[in-house]
C-alpha cells in the first residue's frame, strides 16, 4: 500500500479523534489506527459518495462508512439545496426507515437535522415500505423525503434514499449539486442538529402512524383489476409469504386480506423484524435460497406460491408451483412480462383498456415486454436503469394531460401499477401476483403454466445477469478501463455473431453499425453500453451503482432454453465473463 495514501489517511483519521465527535466513534478510529490499517484505508480514504441513489455502504466508522456523520453531512447538503430552491415556502419533508441495523438511529438524526434547518417534518413511527414513502411525500404535499435503507444488501449496508417533490427519488440534476454542497461541508461543524426529543416534544417533528397507512393501503386496493378473482378461489387459492425480516411484514398480509385471501401462511422466523437477517445469507428475493423455509411451509399447506419482498418492500420475488408439484422461480423479467400480458388481456376482456396506454421498461430489461406491448397497442418506453427514470415518464405525461400508465417495471424484480407513488412497490405488485394467480387458478394454470403459454404465444425468451465484482482500491480503474475497453473500439461482432447497433449512454448516442449513422439516445447521459445483434439478442453493460462491480445484462432470444443458453455461453466467453 502506498505510504503517501496511508499518510493521508491518518491525518484524516485523527481529524476524527481531534474533533468533537462521540466518544464511541472516536474508540473505534483509535482502535483502527492501531490494529487494523486495511480496514482504516478503507474507512477513509474516500468520502461516500452521493448520487441518484442517494448515499449506500458498509456501517461503521469513517468517511466512506454510513453512519450518523456521513448521514448528517448528505441531510445537511440536501437541506441547504431546499433552502435555495425553496426560499421563502414552507419546506415539508418526510422521514422513513427499514429493518436494518442503525436505520431509526439515522432516521431520528435525519428528522433532528431537517428540524434545526427550520423545516416541518414528518416521520414514520416505525418501519415501513419504501414506497408508502414516495406515497406520504406527495400526499403530505412534501418537497423531499429520505428513506434510511440499503434495499436487499447484505447485512453490513445501509443507505440513505433522497426523494424530490415528485416522489421519485433525486434525478442527477439535483444529485450532483446535493454532492457538490457537501463537498464543501465539515461534516460536523456545519451539520445543524437539535435535540430529537425536545423536537419532538416542541412540534418540529410529527410521527406518522396508521393513518398514513389506510391513507397509502387505499390506493393500493384501487389497482385491482379484477378486484373478484381472488374472492372467486378464495376456498381454495393458498398463499405462502415471507418479508425477510423487513417491512412488509404488516402491509403485504393486511393487503391481501382486503382483496379476499382467506389461506395465507407467514413464514415465522422471517417474520421477525431483525437487521442482522439470521435466516438468509442475503435478504433478497432475487436468490432462490431466500425461499427455502417458505417453500417447506408451501409444501406442508399445498400452497399455490411463495412470495417474498426485501427488507424494504419495494422489491418482490415469487417462486410458482409447477405441474410436477416442484416450485420453479420466476424471474423479475418474466414476472413483469406476465403481469403486463395478464393486466391488458383483463382490460380487453372486460372492455376497460384506456385511452392511450403506455407501459415503461429499463433498457436492462426483456424485450418481451416490447412484443407484449406491440401486441396490444400499447407504447412503450424504455429508459435508463432506476425508477426514478420510470418516475419521470409518468411525471411527463401527468403535465401534458395524456396518457393512462399501465404498468412499469424493470429485471431486478421491481414493479409499479398507479400513479400514487414514484417507486416500485412490493405491496401493490404483491396483490396484483396474487390476482393474477387466482385467475389462472380459476382457468387450471399456475403461473408456471401461464409462462410457458406467453412463450408459446410471443417466442421463448431468456434474460440473465453476469456480475463482475472489482472490489479495493483499484476498483474503481478497473471498472473504467473494462468499459472503456468495450467501448472504444467497440466489437463489430460477438462471438460471431455482427453487432448492428451499438449505444453509448455516456456520450448519449445510438449508432447503426451498418450505415454508420448515429442518434442521440434522447436520456440522460450514463455509463452504460449495449450491443444489438443481427439476431435480435442484446448485450448490455454498466458499472453498479451501490457496488463495485459491473454487470453485463444478456436479453436473448431462441426456440427453446438449451438455444439460449448455448448462445449465452458463447457471448459469455467472447467478452471474458
Amino acid at each position: 500500500m502506498e505510504n503517501g495514501l496511508e499518510q493521508q489517511v491518518l491525518a484524516k483519521a485523527q481529524k476524527w479523534l481531534d474533533g468533537n465527535y462521540d466518544a464511541e466513534t472516536k474508540k473505534q478510529v483509535k482502535y483502527l489506527m492501531d490494529n487494523d490499517m486495511k480496514e482504516l484505508v478503507e474507512s477513509f480514504y474516500k468520502d461516500l459518495e452521493f448520487g441518484t441513489g442517494g448515499l449506500r455502504g458498509v456501517m461503521g466508522v469513517g468517511t466512506n462508512r454510513m453512519n450518523i456523520y456521513t448521514v448528517g453531512a448528505a441531510t445537511q447538503g440536501l437541506s441547504n439545496y431546499l433552502k435555495r430552491n425553496f426560499a421563502g415556502e414552507e419546506i415539508r419533508v418526510v422521514v422513513g426507515h427499514d429493518s436494518r441495523n442503525n436505520s431509526r438511529m439515522f432516521a431520528e438524526r435525519v428528522a433532528d437535522i431537517f428540524a434545526s434547518n427550520g423545516f416541518t417534518v414528518f416521520l414514520f413511527d416505525a418501519l415501513r415500505p419504501t414506497p408508502e414513502l414516495s406515497f406520504a411525500l406527495r400526499h403530505l404535499h412534501c418537497v423531499a423525503g429520505i428513506n434510511i435503507t440499503a434495499s436487499h444488501n447484505p447485512r453490513q449496508y445501509n443507505g440513505y434514499k433522497a426523494y424530490w417533490e415528485d416522489g421519485a427519488q433525486l434525478p442527477p440534476e439535483h444529485a450532483d449539486v446535493v454532492a457538490s454542497v457537501m463537498e464543501s461541508l465539515d461534516i460536523f461543524a456545519d451539520v445543524h442538529t437539535v435535540d430529537f426529543g425536545q423536537a419532538l416534544n416542541a412540534g418540529k417533528i410529527t410521527l406518522l402512524g396508521r393513518d398514513i397507512d389506510e391513507a397509502y393501503l387505499a390506493e393500493v386496493e384501487k389497482q385491482a383489476v379484477n378486484p373478484r378473482a381472488v374472492r372467486d378461489v378464495a376456498d381454495n387459492l393458498k398463499i405462502v409469504y415471507t418479508p425477510l425480516h423487513g417491512a412488509g411484514y404488516r402491509l403485504v398480509p393486511e393487503i391481501l386480506r382486503r382483496i379476499g385471501l382467506r389461506n395465507l401462511f407467514t413464514v415465522p422466523e422471517q417474520m421477525v423484524i431483525d437487521g442482522d437477517f439470521p435466516t438468509v445469507e442475503k435478504p433478497n428475493p432475487e436468490y432462490r435460497a431466500a425461499f427455502e423455509l417458505g417453500i417447506g411451509i408451501a409444501d406442508r399447506v399445498g400452497s399455490d406460491l411463495v412470495i417474498a419482498t426485501d427488507p424494504d418492500a419495494d422489491r418482490v420475488g415469487v417462486v410458482s408451483r409447477t405441474r410436477d408439484g416442484s416450485f420453479a422461480t420466476i424471474t423479475g423479467n418474466q414476472m413483469g412480462c406476465l403481469l403486463l400480458e395478464y393486466i391488458l388481456t383483463a382490460y380487453e376482456e372486460t372492455g376497460t383498456m384506456p385511452d392511450h396506454p403506455f407501459a415503461v421498461k429499463t433498457i436492462v430489461t426483456t424485450e418481451l415486454a416490447a412484443k407484449i406491448c406491440r401486441a396490444h397497442g400499447v407504447v412503450m418506453h424504455n429508459v435508463l436503469t432506476g425508477f426514478k427514470f420510470i418516475g419521470e415518464v409518468i411525471k411527463d405525461y401527468e403535465q401534458k394531460g395524456f396518457g393512462h400508465f399501465i404498468l412499469g417495471f424493470e429485471e431486478s424484480y421491481g414493479y409499479l401499477k398507479g400513479t400514487y407513488a414514484r417507486d416500485k412497490d412490493a405491496v401493490v405488485a404483491s396483490m396484483l401476483i396474487t390476482e393474477m394467480t387466482a385467475y389462472y387458478k380459476r382457468r387450471g394454470m399456475t403461473l408456471s403454466d401461464a409462462l410457458d403459454a406467453l412463450y408459446a404465444k410471443y417466442g421463448f425468451c431468456y434474460e440473465a445477469n453476469v456480475e463482475i465484482y472489482m472490489e479495493g482500491l483499484d476498483g474503481p480503474a478497473r471498472m473504467a478501463a473494462l468499459m472503456d475497453s468495450l467501448r472504444s473500439p467497440a466489437p463489430a461482432s460477438i462471438a460471431g455473431v455482427r453487432v448492428v447497433r451499438f449505444g453509448d449512454y455516456q456520450a448519449a448516442l445510438l449508432t447503426d453499425c451498418i450505415s454508420g449513422s448515429s442518434q442521440p439516445t434522447c436520456l440522460p447521459r450514463s455509463n452504460v453500453l449495449s450491443f444489438s445483434l443481427e439476431n435480435g439478442d442484446v448485450i448490455v453493460v454498466r458499472p453498479s451503482g451501490t457496488e463495485p462491480k459491473i454487470k453485463f445484462y444478456f436479453l436473448l432470444s431462441g426456440s427453446d432454453l438449451p438455444d439460449t443458453q448455448r448462445k449465452m455461453a458463447l457471448y459469455r466467453t467472447f467478452l471474458g465473463v
